[in-house]
C-alpha cells in the first residue's frame, strides 16, 4: 500500500511539473527567437558557407545564419562543412594542410546535400566561391544569431571560436555544439556563457528521461534541441550516410514514434529551450515541424520558407 502511494504521488508530480516545468526551473532567457534559419546560409541559393550565401539569405529575410568551421594550417578559423576539400572543390587535401591563402575556390557546381539530385549552380565570379573567415562573418553580421557546429575534435578549434564569439561580443546571440557528445561537453565547459546544443547522446537520454517520468525534475544546461525529421529521412535515401545521419530505416522509425513528441516539445519551450528542425526543403515539411511545435527550421531555401512564414501563421512568443 504504501509503495503504491509512493509511486501515485511520484507519478502526479511528475505530470504536474511535465505541464508545468517552472515551478522548480527557471526558464532559459535566450536573447533570440528564429523560425528562419539558412543551413550553411542557403545551399539550394548560393554558394554553401560562403559570404555571398549568407548576404543573400539576410536579405531574403533569415533570422539566423547556420554554418561549419575548420581550422586551417596557419590557425585560421575558416567556414566549411568538410574537412577535406574534394567535395567541394574538386582537391583531395584537408583544411588543416592548407594555409587559408592557399585555399582553393569552390567548384562552380555543388551538390545540395540535403535536396538529392540537385546542385547549385552559380556565377563564375571568384569573390562568390571563396572560403569565408569565422571573423568575417562575424563582422558582417554582428547582431544575427548564429548557429556554429564545431565539425571536428579539436581544442584549438574550440578555443578559437570561443575567443572569436567574446572577441565580437556574441555570446548571448551565437548557439554551438556538434552531435558528438564529447565535443558538445568540451564547447560548454571552454564558455558556458554560449547557447548550446543537445548532442544526440544528450537527446538519448532526453527520451529516457522522458519515459520514465524524470524528465521534470533534472535540470538541463542546453538551449537549443536541433533535430531531424524522421519521415523525411526516410525519404532521403540517396543522401549519403557521410553526409546525412548512418541510420538505418528501423532506427529511425523507433526515434520518429519515441522523439516526435508535441507533448515534450511543449515542456521543453516551456523551460526556454528552442526546437529547431533541419534540413526541410518543402512546404509541407515546414508545415509538419511547425505542428509539432518546432520553434524555428532550417533550410537550404531561403527564399521558399520566408514565402512560406508569409502565407503562415506560426507563434513565436512561446520561448520570449
Amino acid at each position: 500500500m504504501i509503495l503504491y502511494s509512493v509511486i501515485g504521488g511520484y507519478m502526479l508530480t511528475s505530470m504536474i511539473l511535465f505541464k508545468y516545468p517552472t515551478l522548480i526551473h527557471k526558464k532559459k532567457k535566450v536573447k533570440f527567437s528564429c523560425q528562419h534559419i539558412s543551413h550553411r546560409g542557403g545551399a539550394g541559393e548560393g554558394y554553401e558557407n560562403t559570404m555571398y550565401a549568407f548576404k543573400r539569405a539576410v536579405a531574403i529575410g533569415t533570422e539566423m545564419l547556420e554554418l561549419d568551421c575548420h581550422l586551417t594550417k596557419d590557425g585560421e578559423v575558416v567556414v566549411s562543412h568538410d574537412q577535406n576539400l574534394l567535395r567541394s572543390t574538386g582537391i583531395n587535401k584537408n583544411i588543416s594542410e592548407v594555409n587559408y591563402k592557399d585555399l582553393p575556390l569552390l567548384k562552380l557546381c555543388l551538390p545540395i546535400d540535403f535536396d538529392p539530385g540537385a546542385e547549385y549552380i552559380g556565377p563564375e565570379k571568384e569573390e562568390e566561391r571563396r572560403f569565408a573567415l569565422l571573423k568575417e562573418v562575424f563582422e558582417a553580421f554582428p547582431n544575427l544569431p548564429i548557429n556554429i557546429d564545431i565539425k571536428i575534435n579539436n581544442d584549438q578549434l574550440i578555443s578559437k571560436v570561443s575567443d572569436l564569439i567574446k572577441q565580437y561580443n556574441r555570446e548571448e546571440y551565437t548557439v554551438w555544439g556538434n552531435f558528438n557528445d564529447e565535443i558538445t561537453q568540451k564547447c560548454y565547459k571552454t564558455n558556458p556563457n554560449i547557447n548550446v546544443l543537445f548532442s544526440m547522446q544528450r537527446v538519448g537520454l532526453l527520451i529516457f528521461l522522458l519515459y520514465t517520468g524524470l524528465l521534470p525534475f533534472v535540470p538541463l544546461k542546453e538551449t537549443h534541441l536541433e533535430i531531424f525529421l524522421p519521415s523525411i529521412y526516410i525519404r532521403r535515401q540517396r543522401i549519403p550516410n557521410s553526409t546525412f545521419l548512418p541510420l538505418n530505416k528501423v532506427l529511425v522509425r523507433v526515434i520518429n514514434v519515441l522523439l516526435m513528441r508535441p507533448c515534450l516539445f511543449n515542456h521543453l519551450r516551456a523551460r526556454g529551450i528552442h526546437i529547431y528542425f533541419w534540413v526541410l526543403n518543402k512546404d509541407e515539411e515546414f508545415q509538419k515541424a511547425f505542428d509539432l511545435g518546432a520553434t524555428g527550421v532550417m533550410t537550404d531555401y531561403p527564399t521558399r520558407l520566408q514565402l512560406f512564414l508569409k502565407n503562415h501563421s506560426f507563434d513565436k512568443t512561446n520561448n520570449e
